[in-house]
């Protein structure tokens, strides 16, 4: 089963989102990394770059597949998480902690809370495995 912390919201292309103050820190899920595999690279996006909610904002890689990233927030590239070039694997040993992917500054006010809590999320991974 995979793990859904209660504290983030979620989209229906299994990337999280954590807001901290005006900056929303933005990963993939345990759900995401266990169907990819072991992540051999992550393809961050530039700082500074300008994110459309939904739009593809980078990938992730495994021996299994090529996935894209999909920025669960419109906003601007505040950070990345540079540690990914050398340790893509941190996807996958804390997706929700060291393993993070790069922080938004929203530019759209309620587009965070449009996504899904966890109790959502859990349902849709549910009737996913239905």
């Amino acid at each position: 089963m995979s793990k859904v912390p209660a504290d983030l919201r979620y989209t229906k292309d299994h990337e999280w989102a954590k807001q901290d103050g005006d900056v929303v820190r933005v990963g993939i899920t345990d759900y995401a990394q266990e169907h990819l595999g072991d992540v051999v690279m992550v393809e961050l996006p530039k700082v500074g770059q300008s994110l459309a909610a939904h739009k593809v904002f980078g990938t992730v890689e495994s021996p299994k597949s090529v996935s894209d990233l999909f920025a669960p927030i419109s906003g601007t590239v505040s950070a990345v998480n540079d540690a990914l070039d050398a340790n893509p694997e941190k996807v996958n040993s804390d997706c929700y902690g060291d393993g993070w992917i790069c922080a938004i500054t929203a530019s759209e006010a309620g587009e965070l809370a449009g996504l899904m809590d966890a109790d959502a999320y859990s349902a849709f991974l549910a009737s996913l495995d239905a």
